[in-house]
């Protein structure tokens, strides 16, 4: 059985790759969708025409993990595709933010990110994928929003470094590195802090995102970059030194950009 799993499935960035992938990916016998939200991935379990098996967890919990592989063993099941779609992030100055919300960031968009990548990959063959949600935060640090860019910075390395490991086997790995998506991502961001108006400037749609992921993780891209800001910005994280790049996002907060 051919299954492709999908976390963060039960909105934003991961509710569309299940849309996305159901009308298109005839060759997938089953979704699992996997989030915390049992309703949210009831409801959209109902929506798709593939089968699907709905695992409502927090992939931080190893027992929770535990229980998914067990049930990969028992149905013989091959991963086609995982995709890591689940995390958060938190805006505001670092020492005046909740130290566990602080620490939840690496622990879900870092740590349960390796695991759950770890304790797939055995079940991958030849042509199989792995699709990693990072940001376009991982290109530059970011004052205001430093862990989250830290921990996407971290997806990003971590997805370069895999995809080579695994090219041998024939199993390709591409980190999506998105600017701002109209997504529910920043009702929470946002509860503490606010973002640059220049990011919203670049608010793109969670349906372009995907799509262009699919197509990038098709054509055994190592990166999906969405729309031409974003990548002008990839551009300028490689070219221009830091203290430079910093000193414009200083400025641009001054002026309230």
């Amino acid at each position: 059985m051919k299954i492709a799993i999908i976390t963060g499935a039960s909105s934003g960035i991961g509710m569309e790759f299940a849309r996305q992938m159901d009308a298109g990916f005839k060759n997938i016998d089953e979704f699992w969708l996997v989030a915390r939200r049992e309703e949210a991935l009831q409801e959209l379990s109902a929506e798709l025409n593939h089968v699907c098996r709905v695992f409502p967890m927090d992939i931080t919990e190893e027992e929770k993990l535990d229980q998914m592989v067990t049930t990969i063993y028992e149905t013989d099941a091959t991963v086609c595709m995982l995709i890591n779609c689940a995390g958060y992030g938190i805006m505001g100055t670092f020492d005046q933010q909740e130290r566990n919300a602080q620490t939840g960031m690496i622990r879900l968009n870092c740590e349960a990110l390796t695991n759950i990548t770890h304790r797939l990959i055995p079940f991958m063959k030849k042509n199989s994928r792995i699709i990693q949600v990072a940001s376009s935060a991982a290109f530059l640090a970011q004052p205001d929003f430093a862990v989250y860019a830290a921990t996407k910075a971290y997806v990003l390395s971590f997805s370069k470094a895999l995809r080579e490991e695994l090219l041998e086997r024939q199993i390709y790995v591409t980190a999506v590195c998105p600017g701002p998506v109209d997504t529910p991502f920043f009702d929470i961001a946002e509860a503490t802090g606010t973002t640059l108006n220049i990011k919203k400037f670049t608010m793109v749609k969670a349906k372009d995102v995907v799509s262009l992921a699919l197509r990038d993780s098709y054509d055994k891209r190592a990166m999906s970059v969405c729309s031409v800001p974003i990548q002008a910005f990839w551009a300028v994280g490689k070219l221009v030194p830091d203290n430079i790049s910093l000193a414009v996002a200083r400025k641009w907060k001054e002026l309230g950009w």
